[in-house]
């Protein structure tokens, strides 16, 4: 399952053309070793929806990202699918929500399924433009 971080920095690495972006994320764990973390994501016209992809250093899991805009075009609701909090070998659905707040500012929240079909939010970061 997903890491939880101390803190963490983010920044856009790189542009590819206009479909496709490059997120680098670094931070420390909370037991103070270095974590990195690298989203893609892009825009598949063939399956219209938001694709990509996230994996960090401190696990062996590369996440498969697929999902939407909201009609507003503020949330980004990407849905995943990776190793259960139980450790028991299991796959289980996950949720990266980023919501734009403003043009200096955005959250990414972590969720995931529960047995009962509700998701159980398990992090949320709050990222701000550096000036």
């Amino acid at each position: 399952a997903r890491a939880v971080l101390a803190d963490a920095r983010a920044r856009v690495a790189a542009f590819l053309g206009e479909l496709w972006v490059l997120c680098e994320s670094q931070g420390s764990m909370p037991d103070g070793s270095p974590a990195q973390m690298l989203i893609t994501l892009g825009y598949d016209t063939q399956k219209s929806a938001f694709v990509g992809t996230f994996v960090g250093s401190m696990m062996t899991h590369l996440w498969h990202y697929a999902g939407s805009l909201d009609a507003a075009e503020k949330v980004l609701t990407l849905d995943t699918e990776g190793p259960s909090f139980s450790g028991d070998g299991t796959l289980v659905r996950y949720q990266d929500i980023i919501t734009l707040q403003g043009a200096d500012a955005y959250e990414l929240a972590s969720q995931v399924i529960q047995a009962d079909g509700s998701w159980k939010r398990f992090m949320t970061a709050t990222y701000r433009r550096a000036r």
